[in-house]
C-alpha cells in the first residue's frame, strides 16, 4: 500500500514551473551526482575537478560526524549531499538483533552543516547481515525534486528537497539473502520512473513505480537468486531499457511494457557488480567464484548466448563487491575485492593492462566503486586509501591518499569536491576553502 502524505507538492504543479523544471533539471543533471553510479550510469563525472592528494588535514574542507554504520554512498544535488543510515536505538525485548532508527540525513555542500534529518522507521531487522555491512546500504537518489531513500525491508521513502514526507511503501515484505550477507540493491530513477530491485532467495523482482505518488506501474517477476545489483536504464533505438545483473542471467526489459528483451548466462554466484553502457553496449560483470564480463550488443532479442550479440566476454580477474567504472572507452575493474587493477578496451575487450597492484591499497578490499573526474580514475579500498591514477592505456599512479577511516562507499565527484562517505564521518575533499 501506499501512503501518501497530504498537502505536499505532487505532480500538480503549475504547468509554467514543470516546463522550465524539465528544461533545467536535464541541464543540471550533468552538474550533479544524483545517483550512486552519477548522471551516466557509469560512475564518470562529467564537469568535476576534485583534488588528486588529501590526507587527515590537506585539502579538507570539512569533516562531520556520522550515526550507524553503513557502506551506502552519498548523492549530491547543487548544495545538498543526502545519506542513509541505519542508528542503533537499544536491544530488543526478545534479545538477537537491536532495534534501528533508519534514518535519511541531509548536509549542507559548503559548510558540512546538518539541514535535516528523518526518521523514515524504528524497526528490528528480520535477519542478520555480513559483519562489513550495515542495515541500510542501499544508497538514496534524488532527481532534484524529491529524494528517495531505500531501506529494502524496510520500505522506500520519498521526501522533498528540505525534508517533508511526500509518500512511502512499506509492503514489499521482508527479502531473504543468501547467507544472511544483508540487503544492499539500489533504486534508479529514470523519467517519471523508479525502479526498485528485488533479487533474493524468495520470489525476486523488478518493481517499476511512479516516482511521484510510489503507485507501482509494472512488477516483473524474475527466476533469479540472492543479488545487489542495481539497474541501469539505458536508451536504444527510441526505446529504454532496463539492464539488469542475475546469477543465472544478465537480462534486458523494456521500460515501459516490463516485457524480457534478451538474456544471456554466464555469470558467476551472488552478483553484486552494476552494468555500464555505451555506444550501443551494455558490459555486465561479476566475480565471486570466478570470473566473467561480457559486452553484449543492445539490439539482442531472446537467449543471445553464443550468438554475434555477445561482442566479447572476458573470463578473468572481474571485480566482485565493486562495479566497473566505464571512462573514456575504457573499462576499469578490480580483481575479486582486491586493490589489483584490469583495464581493457571497451570496443574490443582488449586488455591494456591486467591485474596491476596498486600500492597502498593492499590491506583493504575494495567494496567502492571506481568514478572518474577530471582526467583522472579514483580507487577507493576499504581501509580509506584512495589510489588515484591517470585515465591512460597505462597504469599511471599520480597519488594515493588515505583518511585513517574504513570507507565502504562509492565517492561523489562534484565541481571541486569530493566527497567521502567513511564509517564515522563524512568528508568534502575540495580544492576550494
Amino acid at each position: 500500500m501506499v501512503h501518501v502524505i497530504q498537502g505536499t507538492p505532487m505532480r500538480k504543479s503549475a504547468a509554467c514551473f514543470a516546463l522550465v523544471f524539465v528544461s533545467l533539471s536535464s541541464l543540471a543533471q550533468a552538474d550533479n551526482w544524483g545517483h550512486w553510479r552519477g548522471p551516466t550510469g557509469n560512475s564518470v563525472a562529467l564537469n568535476a575537478h576534485p583534488p588528486t592528494e588529501w590526507s587527515n588535514t590537506k585539502n579538507v574542507k570539512w569533516k562531520v560526524d556520522l550515526p550507524g554504520r553503513e557502506n551506502s554512498s552519498p548523492v549530491v544535488w547543487g548544495n545538498q549531499i543526502f545519506v542513509t543510515t541505519a542508528v542503533p536505538v537499544g536491544e530488543s525485548t526478545s534479545g538477537g538483533l537491536p532495534t534501528f532508527a533508519f534514518k535519511t540525513l541531509c548536509f549542507d555542500r559548503k559548510n558540512g552543516k546538518l539541514l535535516w534529518e528523518q526518521t523514515a522507521v524504528v524497526a528490528q531487522p528480520h535477519e542478520k547481515t555480513h559483519d562489513t555491512n550495515g542495515f541500510a546500504s542501499a544508497s538514496p537518489c534524488t532527481d532534484g525534486e524529491h529524494v528517495y531513500a531505500h531501506f529494502g525491508s524496510r520500505g522506500l521513502f520519498c521526501y522533498t528537497m528540505d525534508g517533508k514526507l511526500v509518500w512511502k511503501r512499506e509492503d514489499f515484505g521482508k527479502m531473504e539473502t543468501l547467507n544472511g550477507f544483508g540487503e544492499g540493491s539500489s533504486p534508479t530513477l529514470s523519467g517519471d520512473k523508479i525502479i526498485v530491485p528485488w533479487d533474493h532467495k524468495g520470489p525476486s523482482a523488478l518493481f517499476i513505480l511512479d516516482k511521484h505518488t510510489g503507485n507501482t506501474i509494472k512488477k516483473i517477476d524474475r527466476d533469479e537468486l540472492t543479488g545487489w545489483a542495481t539497474p541501469l536504464v539505458v536508451d536504444h533505438a527510441g526505446r529504454k531499457q532496463i539492464i539488469m545483473n542475475g546469477q543465472k542471467f544478465a537480462r534486458s526489459y523494456d521500460l515501459d511494457s516490463g516485457e524480457e528483451l534478451w538474456r544471456c548466462n554466464g555469470q558467476t554466484v551472488r552478483p553484486v557488480a552494476s552494468p555500464v553502457a555505451d555506444k550501443g553496449l551494455v558490459y555486465i560483470g561479476s566475480g565471486f567464484q570466478g570470473a566473467f564480463l561480457g559486452a553484449f550488443r543492445l539490439d539482442g532479442q531472446g537467449d543471445i548466448k553464443d550468438t554475434d550479440k555477445v561482442a566479447w566476454v572476458v573470463r578473468e580477474n572481474m571485480s566482485d563487491m565493486a562495479s566497473p567504472l566505464l571512462a573514456s572507452g575504457r573499462i576499469y575493474f578490480h580483481k575479486g575485492k582486491s586493490a589489483m587493477l584490469s583495464c581493457v578496451d571497451a570496443a574490443t575487450g582488449t586488455p591494456f593492462y591486467k591485474a596491476q597492484r596498486l600500492t597502498g591499497l593492499e590491506d583493504g578490499h575494495a567494496y567502492a566503486s571506481p568514478v572518474a573526474a577530471g582526467g583522472y580514475v579514483y580507487l577507493t579500498a576499504r581501509n580509506g586509501t584512495t589510489a588515484v591514477i591517470k585515465e591512460a592505456d597505462e597504469l599511471q599512479v599520480v597519488a594515493t591518499n588515505s583518511l585513517d577511516e574504513i570507507v565502504g562507499g562509492t565517492p561523489a565527484p562534484i565541481d571541486n569536491d569530493l566527497i567521502i562517505r567513511g564509517e564515522k564521518h563524512l568528508f568534502c575533499i575540495s580544492n576550494s576553502r
